[in-house]
């Protein structure tokens, strides 16, 4: 079995976006905790454009996943927040460039977030174990 297995099924809704209904995984498992659009340079959020936001915040996320020895293409699970819905469509444009398929299992919801627009964290099957 592939270490990243989609599951898709006609018994539930079908994705309404760029995720996958489930993934199956038997890899050893990182869990990237929420990256803001913090640039790293300068430990400094990024507030300018919703786009930039998303960009920092899913750069953030990559970064995190290389540094253990993954890529994108590893990642199981996203989850994202939004100060705001209505950057719904935005937030999958860009988010598009980063994953490829099979997409993530993701869920997206609206919080109050402060002073920034987006938040993402992130579920990788590893290929191997994570690094020391």
């Amino acid at each position: 079995m592939p270490l990243k297995q989609p599951v898709q099924t006609t018994s539930a809704p079908l994705p309404g976006g760029p995720y996958s209904q489930g993934i199956v995984t038997g890899a050893p498992l990182l869990f990237v905790s929420g990256q803001g659009p913090v640039d790293p340079a300068t430990n400094r959020f990024v507030t300018e454009s919703f786009e930039q936001q998303a960009r920092l915040a899913l750069s953030n996320v990559q970064a995190i996943v290389e540094a253990a020895g993954g890529t994108l293409a590893d990642v199981v699970r996203v989850g994202v927040l939004l100060s705001d819905m209505a950057y719904f469509d935005e937030l999958n444009a860009v988010y598009r460039e980063f994953f490829p398929e099979p997409l993530p299992a993701r869920t997206a919801s609206q919080s109050a977030l402060p002073g920034f627009d987006v938040s993402v964290e992130a579920v990788a099957a590893l290929n191997r174990s994570p690094a020391p």
